[in-house]
């Protein structure tokens, strides 16, 4: 009996093991193929303190891949439940009405521009431009509106980059998807690239001294005294 019961807690202890190692490799339950959407959720949960377990719960109601920050936006900005906002979503709602249920002004999505984005995003932002900030509560936003002001600031807090370099690296057409691994790699190449720059500077600053050293020697050989 004793045996029997020691034989079952290790199997249950592998099949365990053997779980927590699945889960590890394949997290929010995507493929191995799939790893600019998994370092899309990942960001999202990092960015907004989101754990995997509450992603996973938005995931399977249908949200769009693209719309998943504007979940979590509302649900920090908001401080509900994200679990709320879905609901409200679910029952048809669109996400400027959600916002509004949960006391958000249009002042949240406000992104700062230096110049004019162009589309998609010119005319929601002239909106903002063309009022004073005293009625900005007035604006009225689309979903694709929301949708492209918040995952537009999501990246540009989370990446540091600027609104417009954002704008810019994105192009025509391209998914929030997409363009969060193409910010990401551009901020690591560039890390990467002044980091080079970085040691190349200090090896460079070394080797002008061990010269400077050797053309004094070189000048004390050539003087009068040492011919």
């Amino acid at each position: 009996m004793k045996f029997s019961k020691v034989l079952s807690a290790l199997l249950l202890t592998l099949i365990m093991t053997a779980a927590a190692g699945k889960t590890a490799e394949v997290s929010f339950g995507l493929s191995a193929d799939q790893d600019g959407l998994k370092s899309f959720y990942l960001s999202i949960g990092e960015h907004y303190k989101a754990p995997e377990t509450e992603i996973m719960i938005v995931r399977k109601h249908n949200i769009p891949d693209d719309e998943m920050p504007v979940v979590f936006f509302i649900s920090r900005h908001g401080d509900v439940d994200a679990k709320l906002v879905v609901k409200l979503r679910s029952e048809g709602k669109s996400w400027f009405e959600i916002s509004a249920h949960f006391g958000l002004s249009p002042e949240v999505y406000y992104v700062s521009f230096d110049r004019d984005p162009g589309p998609p995003y010119g005319k929601a932002w002239g909106h903002y431009k063309d009022k004073k900030r005293k009625d900005w509560h007035k604006i009225h936003l689309s979903d694709g509106d929301v949708v492209n002001f918040v995952n537009i600031k999501f990246m540009s807090e989370r990446y540091g980059y600027t609104p417009d370099e954002i704008v810019k690296m994105r192009g025509k057409k391209q998914g929030f998807v997409n363009l969060n691994a193409k910010v990401k790699k551009h901020k690591h190449d560039k890390q990467k690239k002044a980091k080079l720059q970085a040691n190349s500077k200090k090896s460079g600053k070394t080797a002008p001294a061990k010269n400077k050293s050797k053309d004094k020697d070189k000048k004390k050989g050539k003087g009068k005294g040492n011919k």
